[in-house]
């Protein structure tokens, strides 16, 4: 039996944040990179700053509505106030492995006329689509300066081709 086809990354970048502001900064330059139709899988531990990068992606992309963790309610749309695509941010942490659960939010649907972003993701939404933006947002460890943070931007799929991902540093 063949393996299923993975698609390739076709742009990444690795960049150091300071502070939960760079953070967001980080989220809104990298909003004027996103459209219609983008899947966005972050990755970290509690507390690493997906939700506060996810509110600069909301402000970049000028939605309404405070974008806040959806733990409890699992996903929320914030509509554009611009003219641009609306945000569904979802929080998969509770959910458990596999599509079924994520089938029955219909993010499917979603998807062509929004910018879906999924925190918690990994391994259970990458079935959506062949190109998707995945983040990972790590703390440094050793280091005096607790809200120093790596993230790594990694473009997969044609989608992504081009894209310089290393120019939304903040």
């Amino acid at each position: 039996m063949e393996a299923p086809h993975s698609p390739a990354a076709e742009a990444a970048a690795r960049i150091t944040l300071h502070s939960p502001d760079q953070t967001q900064a980080l989220g809104r330059a990298l909003a004027a990179l996103l459209r219609p139709g983008d899947l966005v899988l972050l990755t970290g531990e509690l507390g690493a700053g997906k939700t506060t990068l996810t509110r600069g992606l909301g402000e970049g992309l000028g939605v309404r509505g405070a974008v806040t963790s959806p733990t409890f309610v699992i996903a929320r749309v914030h509509p554009s106030l611009t003219g641009g695509p609306a945000l569904v941010h979802v929080d998969a942490y509770r959910l458990g492995g596999g599509l079924d659960e994520m089938e029955d939010l219909d993010l499917d649907v979603s998807l062509p006329e929004s910018v879906v972003v999924v925190e918690w993701g990994e391994g259970k939404v990458e079935e959506l689509s062949e190109d998707r933006l995945h983040i990972v947002i790590d703390r440094v460890v050793g280091e005096t300066d607790d809200d120093r943070r790596r993230v790594t931007l990694t473009g997969i799929g044609g989608r992504w081709t081009g894209v310089d991902l290393a120019a939304a540093q903040p």
